[in-house]
């Protein structure tokens, strides 16, 4: 019996090749896609769990408050860890974690390299295995490193490094350091990565009780098995609100108008960290993500899973008036529905089965391009994870039966009388497969128009004008510059004809908060700059003058505001108003206001911003704006003129544009991801349609013939044939912009500064849909408007 349906099945198959290829391929593609996702998903829920104690490993995080407003904080000082694990029950072990860099030299080469610095007790609490060297003792010495595997084969040649030394810059001079570790290289699945480990060293005044109130690094605990995370997070509060209570005092009156009061410390589960969107892996740790890419994901897997399922259906259902006869005549000779039944759902478990074998190798060809879809470094040999063939198996099972057990019961079900007397009609068929279409073309039009809003957004976050000039601007790093640094290099720079002007700048954005005349305090991003900056980057001065040389008193007394800060300080006259340093005890006077401009990406809404010439801080950055024309010329000067000036420090140089455009990596990942999700679901919709007017056309096959016999012309046929279809395709538009309207805007409202959803859009996204859609149903009816009559009317 079993010989039988699997030869009749097989029969089928071959002897309906379209057919076949469009289930095969839809049902293919869709697989290939969900186990993508699949695969995807697993690795996001699994960041952290190889090691051995995570479900006793907590980060210990903070709630506060500043001016009234609450804010959730992951960063600590270097008491958290050692007072609390001290003083509060419950709490077995601690491992602080501190993210920074050294200057390492290799024989002339200098060069600058991210350092996590930890306590020695780090591997004693996360499970990172050591190819040499002691977990107890490798990071108990001062002047020791850890290496992973593949940093000691880049820097020796071989992972035997052990007892081996590297030298590291401390202040003003390079010192060996001493390989005691080789670790295996961290696995892409951890939010801790590292390529050197070197011990955590405590600043004598990071040890008073006002180091309560540093926050620098990441802290880990150990709980014991029977701790209570909650009732423990209420003891730490409690312990901290006494400890600190004195110190807290002290820093109020020194600081008058500081604004921030006690607040509170809890626990994070290690295992929150790499999806949490309220405490995200920062400072030092890695790989932050959002649950939102999982669902987004899932939800694509779905969408073009479920259409491939759609197809499958709607076209067994519409094949369904070629095989009554068949069906007739089984029944006949004493066929049950049971056996039909089966029969029906083992072609679709082969078409399934044959559908998922292609699924497998499509997922293995495409992994690569997914990885860079997602930022993944996922491998093929992930796909033969015991939990992911056990969830492969049960996909392609619910598959198997949602695509073949509707069109089961509906074949099953057909009368032999009716149907071997041709009096047979499919009930209920057509409306099945009119809400089908428009289910499918619906999720199609969803994605199209995503993925234009999407294009739309980020083309605006890439294109707007930032407020100032960065063409051509180049920045050099250059940690601790000082002022006579600064001025020596930037002379030099400017005698090549090829750099028109250079400023020095503090390196990333400076907050912090000073007070104002009203006894106010203001938070704002603070800029070290000097007289040049302004000129070169071209902000305009809408208010009083930009520093200069001939005022000596700019670099002491000074400071420069923009617009929101003028507008947050409610100021009328913003002229001579003082800010007052209350921190160093400093007060400066603004000389002028410039026009608001994007500091920061367009993520983020501009506030308030402040430049001095203040030479209290030391630079951090050159920025230099070099000639169009001459651009490998000045590059190579720059590097030269850098090398003689600080023969010791790591050179590294980016364009200024090119630096804005990584802030946006995340929108273009996701333009690329919902892109590619369109396509897929666009092609196998219309796989699907074409496969539908296919039969449709079949079924019309006499009434084409006899209209063109009455004089029918080839438009008015193909205009009869595709009428139906293009119905519903406007009917699915129709839905899914109402649909993509909400959903679209709510996507929006994360971005400060936004495009409207306009018209053009959904114009676009409809003629897209509407000319793909016509394309894929007029080839098969000018196919059949354009056969001869005389065949069409011999056509049984």
């Amino acid at each position: 019996m079993f010989r039988n349906y699997l030869k009749i099945a097989f029969r089928n198959l071959a002897r309906n090749k379209v057919y076949s290829f469009i289930n095969i391929a839809g049902l293919s593609i869709g697989l290939a896609c969900a186990m993508l996702i699949l695969l995807y998903v697993k690795d996001e829920v699994s960041f952290d769990r190889f090691h051995q104690q995570v479900a006793h490993i907590y980060r210990i995080v903070q709630k506060g408050k500043d001016k009234g407003v609450e804010f959730d904080d992951s960063n600590t000082g270097y008491l958290q860890g050692p007072r609390f694990t001290k003083n509060v029950a419950g709490i077995t072990s601690f491992v602080r974690v501190l993210s920074n860099s050294e200057d390492f030299k290799q024989g002339a080469e200098v060069e600058s390299r991210d350092v996590l610095f930890v306590d020695s007790s780090f591997f004693s609490i996360f499970s990172f295995p050591l190819i040499e060297g002691d977990a107890r003792t490798c990071l108990q010495e001062v002047r020791s490193v850890v290496l992973t595997a593949e940093m000691a084969k880049k820097q020796f040649g071989t992972t035997h490094a052990v007892g081996k030394t590297m030298m590291v810059r401390k202040d003003s001079v390079f010192v060996p350091y001493t390989v005691t570790a080789v670790t295996g290289n961290c696995p892409q699945n951890s939010t801790l990565q590292y390529k050197i480990l070197m011990p955590l060293e405590v600043p004598e005044d990071e040890r008073s009780d006002e180091s309560w109130f540093n926050f620098s690094l990441n802290t880990f605990v150990v709980l014991d098995d029977k701790a209570d995370a909650a009732k423990l997070s209420a003891n730490m509060t409690n312990f901290y609100r006494q400890d600190a209570e004195a110190a807290y005092k002290s820093l109020l009156t020194k600081y008058a108008g500081i604004g921030f009061q006690l607040g509170s410390y809890y626990l994070q589960p290690m295992l929150d960290i790499h999806t949490s969107t309220r405490l995200p892996a920062q400072n030092g740790l890695q790989h932050r993500s959002s649950p939102m890419y999982s669902y987004i994901l899932s939800g694509i897997a779905l969408f073009v899973l479920l259409i491939a399922c759609i197809n499958f259906v709607n076209l067994t259902v519409a094949r369904s008036v070629k095989r009554s006869k068949e069906i007739g005549i089984r029944k006949v000779v004493g066929g049950n529905r049971k056996q039909l039944i089966v029969q029906f759902l083992g072609e679709s478990f082969l078409l399934c089965a044959i559908a998922f074998l292609l699924a497998v190798v499509l997922a293995m060809l495409v992994l690569p391009i997914f990885n860079q879809l997602a930022n993944k470094e996922l491998a093929i040999a992930y796909l033969l994870d015991v939990k992911l063939v056990v969830s492969y198996l049960v996909l392609f099972l619910v598959t198997s039966v949602l695509a073949g057990f509707y069109p089961a019961l509906v074949l099953s079900g057909y009368n032999p009388v009716e149907t071997l007397y041709r009096r047979f009609h499919l009930k209920g068929g057509n409306l099945l497969q009119k809400s089908l279409i428009v289910l499918q073309f619906t999720l199609a039009s969803l994605l199209i128009v995503a993925t234009l809003t999407i294009y739309a957004q980020f083309s605006f976050l890439t294109k707007t004008n930032l407020g100032y000039d960065d063409s051509n601007v180049v920045v050099v790093d250059k940690s601790r510059l000082s002022h006579e640094q600064a001025t020596a290099f930037k002379n030099a720079l400017l005698r090549y004809p090829g750099i028109v002007s250079a400023s020095p700048k503090n390196s990333s954005h400076w907050t912090t908060a000073a007070k104002l005349e009203s006894d106010s305090t203001i938070m704002f991003t603070y800029e070290t700059v000097d007289d040049a900056f302004l000129p070169m980057m071209k902000i305009p001065v809408i208010q009083g003058r930009n520093f200069s040389a001939e005022y000596p008193s700019d670099s002491s007394r000074a400071v420069i505001v923009n617009e929101s800060f003028v507008k947050q300080a409610g100021w009328k006259n913003p002229l001579g108003q003082t800010v007052n340093f209350f921190f160093h005890k400093k007060k400066y006077q603004v000389i002028g206001v410039v026009k608001d401009y994007h500091y920061l990406s367009l993520n983020q809404k501009i506030g308030p911003q402040l430049f001095t010439m203040t030479r209290d801080n030391d630079y951090g950055r050159m920025y230099i704006k070099i000639r169009p024309d001459a651009v490998t010329a000045s590059l190579q000067f720059i590097r030269k003129t850098f090398h003689e000036w600080f023969p010791v420090s790591p050179y590294s140089y980016i364009f200024k544009n090119e630096e804005m455009l990584k802030d946006y990596e995340t929108e273009a990942r996701w333009k690329r991801i919902i892109l590619f999700g369109a396509v897929l679901t666009i092609f196998i919709s219309c796989i699907g349609m074409f496969g539908l007017s296919v039969l449709s056309a079949e079924k019309r096959t006499k009434e084409i013939g006899v209209r063109k016999v009455l004089g029918a012309s080839v438009n008015s046929i193909v205009l009869m044939l595709s009428r139906d279809f293009v119905k519903l395709v406007l009917l699915s538009l129709l839905i899914s912009f109402s649909a993509s309207w909400f959903i679209l805007n709510k996507w929006l409202e994360n971005y400060p500064y936004r495009i409207a959803l306009h018209g053009g859009i959904y114009a676009w996204a409809g003629i897209s849909v509407l000319l793909i859609a016509l394309l894929t149903v007029s080839f098969q009816a000018v196919k059949a408007a354009v056969a001869a009559p005389v065949k069409s009317l011999r056509t049984d």
